[in-house]
């Protein structure tokens, strides 16, 4: 649920603030905070000091990027400010076109603080030389659109016929993993998101769904297939192939609605290099 928060404090318009404090502060789920965050730098350039209020699991990867003089993890007392701003207002602020997306990346990066670093380094050790490609296939249940944007692991069974593919999954509360060759997960390992982070600085490529991983894969500049349903989120637009907000993002869509297959098998034409 949107987190309410009243500020006594003035919402800020865009206008130059030296030598104040601006609070941007989190509305919407982790997807948002780090598809956002990558207007720090632009707001950094307007004034002082800039603050961020994030969720908890995701406080150390948005520290990293540029433009941020201290985030706060959710819950911490928040320091004092004079203004403060929405994540997701700030495309407005910036009166945002499809010409004018901040998009240079990598703007996110794996933070020093990654707790199972040494496990992932091992389950990654154990595929050197391969190709590795990281999947997710269903975000949150608690998502409104849940139903629409997540796939039967089933679905994603064709991707095996893949040669030489060293699969691990980024899928967490699953009772059964995805039927590929192998696969490894990394979900046991995963403690917060500097973990996803360092996981999927190893990834050659990431094949998922939307959820909070692809925004990730994205802002951090590495190769990412989403794989998105008929009618999909604003974001991700329509009847085009590529994302303005990641460079390094392919979109597959739903040729109808709950069509899956003809996605993966678009994934398996392009990666098997076939015409």
């Amino acid at each position: 649920a949107k987190p309410q928060r009243s500020f006594s404090q003035p919402r800020w318009a865009g206008e130059p603030f030296p030598g104040k404090t601006l609070l941007l502060h989190f509305e919407q789920g982790f997807g948002d905070t780090f598809m956002f965050v990558r207007y720090a730098p632009l707001v950094k350039a307007r004034g002082g000091r800039v603050l961020l209020l994030a969720q908890r699991q995701l406080a150390d990867v948005v520290a990293t990027c540029p433009g941020i003089n201290e985030v706060v993890p959710e819950g911490a007392p928040l320091p004092p400010f004079d203004l403060h701003l929405p994540l997701p207002s700030l495309p407005s602020v910036f009166r945002t076109d499809l010409d004018s997306i901040p998009a240079q990346i990598p703007y996110l990066d794996v933070p020093e603080r990654v707790p199972s670093r040494e496990r992932i380094a091992g389950l990654l050790a154990a595929s050197e030389g391969r190709l590795r490609i990281g999947c997710s296939w269903a975000g949150s249940p608690a998502h409104a659109r849940d139903m629409e944007r997540s796939m039967s692991r089933k679905a994603l069974e064709p991707l095996g016929q893949l040669p030489g593919v060293a699969w691990h999954s980024f899928q967490f509360g699953v009772m059964h993993e995805a039927p590929l060759p192998q696969i490894v997960s990394f979900a046991p390992v995963l403690q917060n998101f500097s973990d996803t982070a360092y996981a999927l600085s190893g990834m050659d490529l990431v094949i998922t769904v939307d959820t909070a991983l692809a925004h990730l894969a994205g802002a951090m500049g590495i190769p990412t297939l989403l794989l998105v349903h008929f009618q999909p989120d604003f974001r991700w637009m329509l009847y085009r192939e590529d994302s303005p907000w990641y460079p390094t993002l392919r979109i597959y869509r739903q040729s109808c609605p709950g069509n899956w297959d003809s996605v993966v098998q678009g994934v398996i034409r392009d990666l098997s290099g076939d015409a």
